[in-house]
């Protein structure tokens, strides 16, 4: 009976102990992305005509200072900036104040009929930061690392 009783008692001080033995440091890579809804791409029609936020988002814990990014914006052929689209954002640099977590690029959408033979589309694509963090998604593949839009008819 004495056995059994200090089974009971060393039952729970085994698993106190024993957790965290083998645990590994939570993967914490700071990062920069773009997406809208959660994707890296969207269509836009033609006739559209109204003003679309793009999001680039900082993934890291509370800085102490501002990061800047900078971005590129890549137009193909197919499109003319004035006919298609407007970029409402100017500048190709977005500053995070400490705080700041996600930061807006704004396309007003021009009604303008396009070729289908061309290439129409935008890509924002980041391309740089200040602090050095990962751009895109921690991974080889580093996605969300520039977005893109499609004009079709």
């Amino acid at each position: 009976m004495m056995k059994k009783s200090y089974l009971i008692l060393i039952m729970p001080l085994l698993c106190l102990f024993s957790c965290g033995l083998d645990e590994n440091e939570p993967y914490n890579t700071p990062f920069i992305h773009i997406m809208k809804d959660e994707v890296s791409s969207t269509k836009v029609t033609s006739n559209s005509n109204f003003v679309a936020t793009y999001s680039v988002y900082l993934s890291s814990v509370p800085l102490s200072k501002s990061l800047e990014v900078t971005y590129n914006i890549e137009v193909g052929d197919g499109l003319l900036e004035g006919r298609d689209f407007e970029l409402i954002t100017t500048g190709n640099k977005l500053v995070f104040m400490p705080g700041i977590y996600d930061m807006p690029i704004r396309i007003r959408w021009i009604p303008n009929t396009v070729d289908p033979a061309k290439d129409n589309t935008l890509k924002i694509v980041l391309v740089s930061n200040s602090l050095n963090l990962t751009m895109g998604l921690p991974g080889p593949d580093k996605l969300q690392k520039e977005f893109t839009i499609t004009k079709e008819n």
